[in-house]
This record gives structure tokens, sequence and C-alpha cells, in this order.
């Protein structure tokens, strides 16, 4: 009989690419991961594996099995929660992956009004940014994903079914006292000797910026890379570079100005399941919360702006996310 957990493995090895790929995501040595792989191809009778140089890749029969075993496993996880919640829905684990600014925003709302109203449910939340939550979703690591279908170098496929929660601007952010701090659109090739704050190479915003900088016909000089919004913004807040960041990840704390810029950019944020696999109850609870808070935040925000009115200048707001319908 086939150990579920080797399917797993092969599995990811679909999804990864590389057997010290698949190592690190379950936190196993590359030897640990190849002599479960081996024990694999003894319990099927089948070579599931054959080696191109150093590394190796999936003959066929490794390629059907690997892809057949998600949703073999997603039917397990699957009634597996049914037993444990067997007449109380809905109940047992779901991995919700996010990327960092929808986690305070998004996520923890959500997962702290499942708290209180599904005690049995048990949610996971992994901060997860867009090149990370795409492989992470399809070689079953999580059920669900907060990310973006901006991403131009790793496109959602026909393999996902897609749950639209908003849009999100992305604005130029500025010291209060910097000449980009001024009023109206922004023209960003007016900053292009500007100092530079980005995020780690190969993410979605470093990729964005880069784009949106290089069509405005200029390559930012980068003072600084930080893997946290936090941090940039702190960076901004000290006069020592600008940064484009969504409207999600600008937090009012920090004394920062923001801009939309000239010719808008909006980044159009969905929950992600895998398609074709049972969508457990607990999932769409999940589902269900999420778009519950983007209704209750859209809500909020035209009740903070009637009652505000005013211009914050020189501070960074609430950007107001636009909830989108489902289609």
């Amino acid at each position: 009989m086939m150990n579920p957990w080797r399917l797993r493995l092969l599995s990811r090895l679909d999804t990864l690419g590389t057997v010290r790929a698949v190592a690190q995501a379950a936190d196993l040595s590359p030897s640990s991961v190849s002599q479960q792989l081996a024990v694999l191809e003894t319990e099927t009778g089948t070579q599931l594996l054959e080696r191109t140089g150093r590394r190796v890749r999936l003959t066929p029969a490794g390629l059907i099995l690997a892809r057949r075993a998600r949703a073999v496993l997603d039917h397990m996880e699957t009634v597996e929660a049914e037993l444990r919640g067997f007449g109380e829905e809905p109940a047992g684990l779901v991995r919700l992956g996010a990327f960092q600014s929808a986690i305070h925003t998004m996520a923890v709302p959500a997962v702290t009004r499942l708290a209180r109203e599904h005690p049995h449910l048990d949610v996971e939340l992994l901060q997860l940014e867009p090149h990370e939550s795409m492989p992470a979703l399809r070689g079953g690591d999580v059920d669900i994903i907060i990310t973006t279908t901006d991403f131009d170098e790793l496109p959602l496929g026909p393999d996902l079914d897609l749950v639209p929660l908003a849009t999100d601007p992305i604005l130029l952010v500025a010291p209060p006292e910097h000449p980009a701090a001024g009023r109206g659109p922004a023209d960003l090739a007016a900053y292009a000797d500007e100092p530079w704050a980005l995020d780690m190479p190969q993410s979605y915003m470093a990729n964005l910026a880069l784009r949106l900088c290089r069509q405005a016909q200029f390559e930012p000089r980068v003072v600084c890379r930080f893997s946290n919004y936090m941090m940039t913004l702190q960076h901004v807040e000290a006069g020592l570079s600008i940064t484009l960041l969504p409207g999600l990840a600008v937090d009012r704390r920090y004394r920062v100005a923001t801009r939309e810029l000239a010719a808008p950019v909006r980044r159009t944020i969905t929950a992600a399941i895998r398609r074709g696999s049972p969508t457990r109850a607990a999932v769409h609870v999940v589902l269900d919360a999420l778009r519950h808070n983007q209704d209750h935040n859209q809500d909020h925000d035209q009740d903070h702006d009637r009652d505000q009115g005013a211009d914050h200048e020189g501070r960074a707001q609430s950007q107001g996310l636009t909830p989108l319908d489902d289609e």
C-alpha cells in the first residue's frame, strides 16, 4: 500500500522541480527525500524517477502518480475533517497562505472572527508571497491562498478556482517634506534620480516596481531592499528613500506621504483554491469569512471618509480597498 506522506513528497517534486527544494519545504535532508522516494518506487513496483545528469525527473508513470496523488491527498484530508467534526460542521485544519500586507488587513480579522464563531475549526496562517504561495497551493501545502492576479512571472492557471476579494492601488510613497509628496498623480519619470527602496529580488513588488520604473525610461538607484514593509516605511519616513507600495501595505502610523500614479496601477487581490479537489465545508467557511471581512472594511472606509472629509496631508491614510463582486 502506498504511503500518503511519500505521495506528498512525490507531488512536491512535480511542483518544485528538485529534490533539494522538496527537502527544504519538508524540513528534511535531500538524502532522506531520495530514500523515501525510492521506497515509494518499491511500494508501487514502478520506476517513478530517472536521472538526468546530477538531477532527477519524473518518469511518465511518476508524473501521472504525482498529479493523481494531489486529488487522493485532498480527499483523505476531507474525510479526516468530516470524521473529526462529525455532527459539528465546520471542523478540522485549514491552511491559509497570505502575502505580507494581506495578513493584518484581511487574514487576521477573518481568522479572529472564525475562532469566535467556529471553535472546532483550526486555521493555520502562513506568510507566503505570491511567488511562494502559488507553488505551495499547487503542491498541497496550503488549502487557500490570498494572492494577486497580476504577478506576470507566475500566472494563475486553469487548475485554480479564484474568489475575487478586492483591488488595491500601487502608490508612490515619500517622506512628507519631500518634493515627491506633492498633490495630484505622480509621474515616475520625475523621480529617476531619487534613492529607491525595493522589496527583495524576484518578489512581486520588486518586479513590479522595476517594470514601472523601466516603463518610465529609467533604472532606479536602489539603496536598500527589505522583505518587510514596516522597515521600508521606516526608511522612507527617515528621508532616506522613496518607494512604490500597495495601498494595503501603507501603515498610517508612519509619517509618510502617498500619491497615486499618473498612469494608475491597481492590483487585483483574490483568494485561490485548487480546482477539481473536493472542497471541505471548513474551506468554504474561511473563504466566506475573507469575503465578509472585505465587505465590512468597505463599509467602514466609506463611513470614515464621510466623518473625516479632510486631506490628512503628510500622513499615510487607509487606501480604501475596493471589493470585487464574484464573477
